[in-house]
C-alpha cells in the first residue's frame, strides 16, 4: 500500500465523500480551475462540475455566509480560506450565524470551514497564524486540528457528516512533509477523541497538530536520558478529551503542554485548569508549558525559530519537570 501525504489524504476525504454524498459542495477561492492554493481541491472541478466546485470571490465574508445558506438548504458546503489567517474577516458570520443557529431556531448547520495555517514555513505574520483559540471558546463549534494524513483524512470525513459547524485547520508544515499508509475502503476518525501517540510513565507531554511531531522528537531524546514521557495528541480541541488528559496525568504524574499558538489565552491555561481541577491530587509537579512568544509570526527564519517551540526547547522543560 503506498504512503500518500496529509495533502493527498484531505484530497481523497472530499473526493470520497463528494462521491458518496450528492449535498456535499465545496466552495472558496481558486479550488475550482487552480485546484487551491496548495492542491489540495485539484481535480475536484472536472469531476464535479460547476455546481458542485465553486469558485468564489476574494471574500471570506461571502464564502462563510453562502456555505451557512447552503446549508440551510439543506447541503453539506466544505467551504475553503486560501490561507485560515483571514478566517478574521468572516468572524461575525462563523460566531454569530454558524455557531448559534441550531442554539437559536434549531437550523443544524453542516459546514466545514478548512484551510492552512501554522508557521515553519517563513509566511510572515499574515500567512502563518494559530487562530484555533478565537473559536474553541464558540459553543456550538468543534474545531479539529490533526497531525497525521490518516487522521487528516478520518478526520474530514467525520467533520463533512457531521451536523455542527466544524472548523478544520490543516497545518501547511505537514502537508508534504507527512506520508503515511491510508487503508483502503471507507472509514472516519472520530472527533474530540485524543490518542496517545507513545507509552510513558515518567511526566505526560500534551499536544496536536504539528507539535505532536516536536513531542515525539523531544520524547526519543528523553528515552536515551531515561526518561520515559508518554506523548498526547490532541487531534480535537473543541470538544476537548477530558478523560484521555485525566488518565495520562494520573498515570504519569507530571504535564508538559506544548503547543504553536502564542502563549496567554492558550489552550495550554484551560488543559491546565482541567488537570486542577480533575487531577490535581495526582500532580508531582507544576504544570509546564512551551509556547510560542506573544509576538506575531515573524517573517524572518532565524526570527521565526527563535519564535516557534521546537524539540531542544521542549526537552529542556522536560528535564526541569522530571527532577521536580
Amino acid at each position: 500500500m503506498p504512503e500518500i501525504t496529509m495533502l493527498e489524504a484531505i484530497r481523497e476525504a472530499l473526493f470520497e465523500e463528494m462521491e458518496r454524498d450528492p449535498a456535499v459542495v465545496a466552495l472558496g477561492e481558486d479550488i475550482g480551475v487552480y485546484g487551491g492554493a496548495f492542491k489540495a481541491t485539484e481535480g475536484l472541478l472536472a469531476k464535479f462540475g460547476r455546481e458542485r466546485v465553486i469558485d468564489t470571490p476574494i471574500s471570506e465574508t461571502a464564502i462563510v455566509g453562502a456555505a451557512c445558506g447552503m446549508s440551510y438548504l439543506g447541503l453539506r458546503p466544505v467551504a475553503e480560506m486560501q490561507f485560515i489567517d483571514f478566517i478574521a474577516c468572516c468572524f461575525n458570520q462563523v460566531t454569530n450565524f454558524a455557531a448559534k443557529s441550531h442554539y437559536r431556531w434549531g437550523a443544524p448547520v453542516p459546514m466545514v470551514l478548512r484551510g492552512p495555517s501554522g508557521g515553519g514555513v517563513h509566511g510572515g505574520p499574515f500567512h502563518s497564524a494559530n487562530p484555533e483559540m478565537y473559536f474553541v471558546h464558540t459553543p456550538g463549534l468543534k474545531v479539529v486540528y490533526p497531525s497525521t494524513a490518516y487522521d487528516a483524512k478520518g478526520l474530514l470525513k467525520s467533520a463533512i457528516r457531521d451536523n455542527n459547524p466544524v472548523l478544520f485547520f490543516e497545518h501547511k508544515f505537514l502537508y508534504r512533509r507527512i506520508k503515511e499508509e491510508i487503508p483502503a475502503g471507507d472509514y472516519t476518525v472520530p472527533i474530540g477523541k485524543a490518542i496517545v501517540r507513545r507509552e510513558g510513565r515518567d511526566l505526560t507531554i500534551l499536544s496536536y497538530a504539528a507539535m505532536a511531531h516536536v513531542a515525539l522528537e523531544a520524547a526519543a531524546v528523553l528515552a536515551k536520558e531515561g526518561i520515559q514521557a508518554e506523548v498526547i495528541d490532541l487531534r480535537t480541541l473543541l470538544p476537548l478529551d477530558r478523560e484521555t488528559i485525566l488518565g495520562s496525568v494520573k498515570k504519569t504524574n507530571k504535564l508538559l503542554i506544548v503547543h504553536e499558538d502564542t502563549r496567554t489565552g492558550g489552550i495550554a491555561g484551560e488543559i491546565a485548569a482541567i488537570v486542577c481541577e480533575g487531577a490535581f491530587e495526582h500532580l508531582d509537579g507544576p504544570i509546564a508549558r512551551v509556547t510560542a512568544l506573544d509576538t506575531p509570526v515573524p517573517y524572518s527564519p532565524p526570527l521565526e525559530e527563535h519564535f516557534l517551540p521546537n524539540a531542544e526547547k521542549v526537552v529542556a522543560a522536560a528535564r526541569e519537570l522530571a527532577k521536580y
